[in-house]
């Protein structure tokens, strides 16, 4: 028994919970499959997998195994990788997923550098509010703002960004501006279900049950709102950066604001981390600032 094939094999099994999706990605028979991972059960004398005619779950056991399995693929993996780093060059397919308008704002400019300069890859790049399954949907990185769940995937800090409540200084002049969440009652309110998807408002110690005037899924309607007087909203801040630096916007309550939300880049631990990954991931590392803290100030 080859004991590295027998772990891929079930490192594939278990991530893709079955054994003929594993055979498609190994590029083995569904037989040869089946007989590695029984072979790895036979060897250490304990049960891995549970199968049924529907479904493979893993036992108590499995899962215990399932993590030692992907560290010692991972450090193979890397081995192989630092031997052979000097004469590798990014080529194939390469794609990459981001939010909507993050990944057309910050993420297709840097995909564009990264092409110029590897004339051997292809890129695409996947645009959707929604967290991509990056095995099952091919995505070679994907990039992902807030809180992660834990999961079996690298995830590299790359820069992170507030919440902010934002209103055009047409609207304030008007109706003021609130000095504590609590008077956002008093407020014309713009929902952007999209980063805020209940009528509760978040802030640092307390959080605002609003009721908007306007609700949209979109974010430019939500901003352009705004931007007309149409009452405050509340987005992420690297939506409203320029708006803010060509003063079209105003942030208040920036005293309230809850913790700013991390954003990552997400490659899968379990696979050879190829130069094209690798030689992205120093791109955006190197090129990009995407820490979207305290907006700039007015133009003087």
């Amino acid at each position: 028994m080859d004991r590295l094939e027998s772990m891929s094999a079930f490192v594939a099994v278990a991530d893709l919970r079955g054994f003929a999706s594993a055979a498609r990605r190994l590029g083995w028979s569904n037989t040869t499959v089946t007989r590695q991972v029984a072979s790895l059960e036979r060897h250490l004398g304990l049960r891995l997998m549970q199968r049924t005619t529907r479904s493979v779950t893993l036992t108590d056991a499995g899962t215990r195994y399932l993590e030692r399995a992907r560290r010692i693929l991972a450090d193979v993996a890397e081995a192989e990788a630092a031997a052979l780093r000097e004469k590798s060059a990014p080529v194939g397919r390469f794609v990459v997923a981001a939010p909507l308008v993050f990944g057309r704002l910050h993420v297709a400019p840097v995909l564009s550098r990264y092409l110029a300069s590897s004339p051997a890859v292809t890129g695409a790049l996947t645009l959707a509010d929604r967290a991509v399954n990056l095995i099952d949907e091919g995505i070679d990185v994907a990039v992902r703002i807030g809180e992660l769940a834990d999961s079996s995937l690298v995830a590299r800090l790359v820069g992170h960004t507030r919440r902010v409540v934002v209103g055009s200084p047409r609207y304030l002049r008007s109706r003021g501006s609130p000095a504590r969440p609590a008077q956002l009652g008093g407020h014309e309110l713009i929902a952007c279900t999209s980063v805020t998807p209940s009528n509760q408002w978040r802030f640092e110690r307390e959080t605002v049950t609003v009721s908007p005037r306007f609700a949209t899924n979109s974010v430019d309607a939500a901003i352009d709102f705004a931007e007309q007087g149409g009452g405050l909203t509340m987005v992420l801040a690297y939506l409203v950066a320029e708006a803010v630096r060509r003063e079209r916007l105003s942030v208040v309550l920036s005293a309230h604001e809850p913790e700013p939300l991390p954003i990552h880049l997400l490659y899968p631990s379990s696979q050879l981390l190829s130069a094209k990954v690798r030689t992205f991931v120093d791109l955006v590392t190197s090129t990009c600032d995407w820490r979207f803290g305290k907006p700039a100030g007015p133009r003087r």
